[in-house]
C-alpha cells in the first residue's frame, strides 16, 4: 500500500459506521410500535386508484355486470389480497382477462350466480394455496398464456367496437363480426366522437415531449383520457348513454348457484384457471420489476427503516387471490385477479409495502360512497374505448416474436383462435394439446447424418435418440466400412435404453474390427465405453476456455509453469485429433482437484493478489506461446491454436442456434437498452454476470473501467466517442459502471511512485488519479459494501473508483442532457470474482453503499 494512502484502522468515525452495518441476511431491527405508511406509498396508492377507478367501470361495462361490480371488485382486491397475498407490491382487481370469462357466465347462468361461481373459485384457490401447488402454475408453456390473453383481448376489443360505434355488442365474437357491416350502417357520432377523443388521449398523453411532458406524465393517461372525454361531452351537450350507479341498497349479492352441475363446474375450475394463471405470472412479472429497484432489495430512501422486499410467495399469494375471491363474489363483485398495468404502476410510483395497495383500495371505497354524482357524468362510449385500447394491448407483438423465435407460432395460434371461437377453458385446452404433441414431435424428430471427411467416417446425430431412431441410427452406422475410423457425434441431451444398446452392440463389433470410434459431444461421465480415466472430464461451463478440452487430472508434481512440446498435445484417437490438457506456455496446469495453478509472477499491473486470492489480468484465462507471445498466430498447441477450435465449436453447436436472433439483429440494427462500462480484466464476463445476449448491451472495456473527463488535456475520444454514441445515437436508457475484485489497474495504482517512465499504460491510469484522491480525503465517507468492511486497500479503491467514474460520466454533455429530461440512468456495479457475487450502489442515506443482489437471483422466469 503506498503511504500516501491512510488505512483509516483507527478512525473513530470509521468504526461508528460499521457498527450500523448488520449482516445482509440477518432481520432488520425492530421498527417502532406504531403504524406508519411511508410518503411514497402514498404517492403510489393515488397514482393506482387513479388508473383503477376508470378501468373497473370499464371492465365491468365490458362484462355485462352491474357498475358498482367493478368498484367492489377493485376495493375487495386492494384490501383482502393486498393484504393478505405474498406478493406485496402486486395490484388486484378486475382484470381484463377475466371480462371474457365473466360475461359468458353472466349470460349463461345471471348475475347472482356468476357472483357464486366468484366465491367458489376463491374457495378453490385457497385449497390449491394450501397443497402449495402454485408453482406448477408455471409450467404452463408462455405460448399458452400469451396466446390465452391474445384471444381475450380479441374478444373483448370487437365487442367494445360496438359500444365505441353507438351500438349494443352481442354474446360471442362471431356474432359480434356478423353485426358489424350492419352497426358500421348506422354510426352514432356522438360516440364516435366521445370515443375518437378518449383514444387520442390515451395515446397521445405518455408522447408529450420536453419537460413539460415529464412532469405532466405522471398523470395517468386512463384519467386523463376519461377525464378529457366526460368534461368534452358535458360541455358541448352531446346525448350519450352515461354510468349509472343505482343505489347500493339495491346492489345485488351472491345466490345460490343455479344451473347444470357439471356447468356450474366446468365454469369454477375455468374462473380458478384464469385468476390463478394471471395473478401467479403478474406475480413473477413484479418480482422482475422490484429487482430494478435497488431500495426495494437493500432499504433505501424513502423506504422507511430496513425496508426489504423480497421474492413474492406464490402459494401466499394463491391464498390472498382466493380470500379476496370470496370477499368480492360474497359482496357482488367481479372475479379478482392480479393485474400487470396496476401492478407496474405501482411499482414505478415508488411503492415500498404493501401499504400502497391496501390504501389504493380505501380511496376506491371513499370514491364508491362519495363520487357517484361525478362518476355517473361519464359517458359509456369513453369507457368503451379505454377498455378497447386495453384489449388491442393484449395482442403483444413482442410476445409474437418470443414464440416465433421459440417455433411455438403453432401453439400461440391455436389457443388464440381457440378462445375467440369457443371461449377460455377449450382455447387453453386445444393450447396445451398442441403443446403436448410439438413437444412430443420435437422429441422423436431426430436428424442422422453420415459423412466421410480425411478418411475418417462421421455420423452426427442432432435431436433426442429413442428407440424410433434405432433403425435410421443402425442404417446410418452400417454405412461405415469395417476397420474404418470413425466419429459418433451426440447433440442430444437424452438417450434410451434402445438406442444406448444399439449404439454400444455397433461400438463393440467395429472395435472388434479393427476399426476405432470416437463418441463426442455428450456430458462428461455418459458416454458410452469411455476411455480409461475419461469419466474424470474436468469440463465445467463458464470455466476458462482452456479447460473445455476435457483434459484429465494430473498429479500435483506435474502441474509446472513449464511444459514441453510433448506434454503440450495429446493424441486421441485414428483421426489424429488433438486435445490440450491444459493452457499453455507460462499459465500452468490444473492442480490435483482440476483447477488451474497460477504461476508465480512478479508484482505490477501484472501481478496483483490480495488476501482472497485473486489475480489481474496477468492472472489465468491469458494464454501465452513459448516466448511469451499470445494471439492467433501462436504456434500449435498454444492459444492460437485452442481459439481455432473454439471458433470450430462455436460454429458447429452454437451458431445454428442463435444464427436467426443474429439475422434478425442484422437486419433491424442494434437497440441495446445499456452502456454497460466495465474492466477490460479477462475473468469479468458482461454476458454471464448479467445474463444478456446479442444485441442487449452497448459494452466499452478498458484497463480499470475509467471514464476520462471531457477535456483536450486530460480527455479521452475513445471513451467519449463511445458514450456520445450510446447516448445520442442509440439511446440507452441507463449506463453502469462496473468495477471488480482483484483489480490489476487499481494495485498499480496503490503501487504507483512519482516520477518513472511515462509508458503508455502509465498515462492512460492517471484517469484513476482522481479516485485515489478521493479515497484520501478524510472529509468523505469510503465507498462500502453492505455487511461487511473491505478487505483491503485494493477493494476499497475499486469500490471508491466506481463512484468516482459516476462523476466523470455526468461531466460528459450527452450524458448531463440525457440525465436533466429523465431519459438517462446511472448504476455502480461491484463483481467479486472469487465470490461470484455483484453489488449495486444503493447510495442509501448519503452514504456510497454497495448492497447485494441476492433476490433477482432466485427470479423465476
Amino acid at each position: 500500500m503506498s503511504a500516501c494512502v491512510p488505512t483509516r484502522a483507527t478512525d473513530p468515525s470509521d468504526s461508528h459506521r460499521a457498527s450500523h452495518l448488520h449482516p445482509p441476511h440477518s432481520p432488520p431491527p425492530t421498527p417502532p410500535r406504531r403504524f406508519r405508511i411511508a410518503s411514497a406509498d402514498v404517492s403510489a396508492s393515488i397514482a393506482v386508484f387513479l388508473i383503477a377507478l376508470p378501468l373497473s367501470l370499464g371492465i365491468a361495462l365490458a362484462t355485462g355486470a352491474p357498475l358498482q361490480a367493478g368498484l367492489v371488485a377493485a376495493a375487495v382486491g386492494g384490501i383482502v389480497a393486498g393484504r393478505l397475498g405474498g406478493c406485496p407490491l402486486q395490484v388486484s382487481g378486475p382484470a381484463a382477462g377475466l371480462t371474457v370469462v365473466t360475461a359468458d357466465l353472466i349470460h349463461r347462468y345471471g348475475w347472482r350466480t356468476t357472483c357464486a361461481i366468484t366465491v367458489l373459485a376463491g374457495v378453490v384457490q385457497l385449497g390449491l394455496g394450501c397443497l402449495r401447488v402454485a408453482r406448477t402454475a408455471l409450467a404452463v408453456s408462455p405460448a399458452i398464456v400469451h396466446g390465452m390473453l391474445a384471444g381475450i383481448g380479441i374478444t373483448i376489443a370487437v365487442a367494445q367496437l360496438h359500444i365505441v360505434l353507438g351500438g349494443t355488442p352481442q354474446s360471442s365474437v362471431l356474432d359480434n363480426l356478423r353485426a358489424l357491416p350492419a352497426q358500421l350502417a348506422r354510426v352514432q357520432p356522438a360516440a364516435v366522437s366521445v370515443s375518437a377523443l378518449t383514444l387520442a388521449l390515451l395515446f397521445l398523453w405518455p408522447r408529450i415531449p420536453g419537460r413539460a411532458g415529464l412532469l405532466l406524465r405522471r398523470i395517468p393517461a386512463a384519467l386523463v383520457a376519461v377525464a378529457g372525454a366526460t368534461t368534452t361531452a358535458s360541455l358541448t351537450g352531446l346525448i350519450l348513454p352515461k354510468v349509472d350507479l343505482p343505489s347500493w341498497s339495491s346492489h345485488a349479492l351472491a345466490g345460490l348457484p343455479e344451473g347444470p352441475a357439471l356447468g356450474i363446474v366446468a365454469a369454477v375450475l375455468t374462473t380458478t384457471l384464469v385468476c390463478s394463471v394471471q395473478s401467479l405470472l403478474g406475480a413473477v412479472a413484479v418480482d422482475k420489476l422490484a429487482a430494478g429497484r435497488p431500495d426495494l432489495l437493500a432499504g433505501g430512501p424513502g423506504s422507511g427503516r430496513g425496508a426489504r422486499v423480497g421474492r413474492s410467495d406464490l402459494d401466499r399469494e394463491l391464498l390472498g387471490q382466493g380470500a379476496a375471491n370470496i370477499v368480492s363474489g360474497a359482496l357482488g363483485g367481479l372475479p379478482v385477479a392480479g393485474v400487470a398495468v396496476r401492478s407496474s404502476a405501482n411499482v414505478q410510483a415508488g411503492a415500498v409495502s404493501r401499504n400502497s395497495t391496501m390504501l389504493h383500495g380505501v380511496l376506491v371505497v371513499i370514491a364508491a360512497l362519495l363520487m357517484v354524482p361525478v362518476l355517473e357524468f361519464i359517458p359509456l362510449a369513453s369507457l368503451a374505448a379505454l377498455v378497447m385500447a386495453v384489449g388491442i394491448q393484449m395482442v403483444s407483438l413482442h410476445h409474437i416474436r418470443t414464440v416465433t423465435r421459440h417455433r411455438e407460432v403453432l401453439v400461440y395460434a391455436v389457443t388464440t383462435l381457440g378462445v375467440v371461437v369457443f371461449g377460455v377453458l377449450e382455447g387453453v385446452t386445444l393450447g396445451i394439446a398442441v403443446a403436448v404433441g410439438v413437444s412430443l414431435h420435437r422429441l422423436t424428430r431426430t436428424r442422422i447424418t453420415h459423412h466421410e471427411r480425411e478418411g475418417v467416417h462421421h455420423v452426427h446425430v442432432r435431436g433426442q435418440l429413442t428407440f424410433l431412431a434405432v433403425p435410421r441410427l443402425s442404417r446410418a452406422l452400417h454405412l461405415v466400412p469395417q476397420g474404418a475410423d470413425a466419429v459418433v457425434e451426440l447433440d442430444g441431451s437424452f438417450m434410451d435404453h434402445a438406442a444406448y444398446e444399439s449404439l454400444q452392440d455397433w461400438q463393440k463389433t467395429h472395435t472388434a474390427q479393427g476399426g476405432s470410434v470416437e463418441l463426442t459431444g455428450r456430458s462428461p461421465g455418459t458416454s458410452i465405453a469411455e476411455p480409461s480415466g475419461a469419466a474424470d472430464c474436468r469440463c465445467r461451463p463458464w470455466t476458462a476456455w482452456r479447460n473445455h478440452q476435457c483434459e484429465l487430472p494430473r498429479p500435483a508434481a506435474a502441474s509446472t509453469p513449464t511444459r514441453t512440446a510433448d506434454s503440450d498435445t495429446k493424441a486421441s484417437g485414428p483421426a489424429g485429433a488433438v486435445v490440450s490438457p491444459g493452457a499453455s506456455g507460462g499459465n500452468g496446469g490444473p492442480d490435483e482437484a482440476g483447477r488451474p495453478v497460477r504461476p508465480g509472477g512478479s508484482g505490477g499491473l501484472g501481478d496483483s493478489s490480495g488476501p482472497t486470492g485473486s489475480s489481474g489480468p496477468g492472472g489465468p484465462g491469458t494464454s501465452r506461446g513459448p516466448a511469451g507471445s499470445s494471439g492467433p498466430l501462436a504456434p500449435a498447441g498454444s492459444g492460437g491454436h485452442e481459439l481455432a477450435r473454439g471458433i470450430s465449436a462455436f460454429q458447429r453447436n452454437t451458431a445454428p442456434i442463435v444464427r436467426g436472433e443474429l439475422a434478425r439483429l442484422a437486419r433491424e440494427g442494434q437497440q441495446p437498452a445499456q452502456l454497460f462500462l466495465t474492466c477490460a480484466d479477462s475473468r469479468v464476463v458482461t454476458s454471464m454476470i448479467t445474463s444478456s445476449g446479442p444485441g442487449d448491451l452497448f459494452v466499452v472495456r478498458n484497463v480499470g473501467n475509467l471514464v476520462p473527463l471531457p477535456g483536450e488535456e486530460s480527455g479521452d475520444d475513445s471513451v467519449a466517442a463511445a458514450i456520445e454514441y450510446a447516448v445520442d445515437v442509440l439511446k440507452v436508457r441507463s449506463i453502469t459502471v462496473c468495477g471488480h475484485s482483484g483489480c490489476g489497474a487499481m494495485q498499480a495504482l496503490l503501487d504507483s511512485e512519482p516520477g518513472g517512465a511515462r509508458t503508455p499504460l502509465r498515462r492512460w491510469l492517471r484517469h484513476g488519479l482522481p479516485s485515489l484522491e478521493r479515497m484520501a480525503d478524510d472529509s468523505r465517507a469510503w465507498a462500502k459494501l453492505a455487511g461487511r468492511a473491505s478487505a483491503d486497500a485494493v477493494e476499497q479503491l475499486c469500490l471508491t473508483n466506481v463512484v468516482q467514474q459516476l462523476e466523470h460520466l455526468r461531466a460528459h454533455d450527452s450524458v448531463a442532457r440525457a440525465l436533466r429530461d429523465g431519459e438517462l440512468e446511472l448504476h455502480g456495479m461491484y463483481f467479486h470474482v472469487g465470490e461470484a457475487q455483484a453489488y449495486l450502489l444503493t447510495g442509501a442515506d448519503g452514504d456510497e453503499l454497495f448492497g447485494q443482489v441476492e433476490a433477482a437471483a432466485d427470479v423465476p422466469v
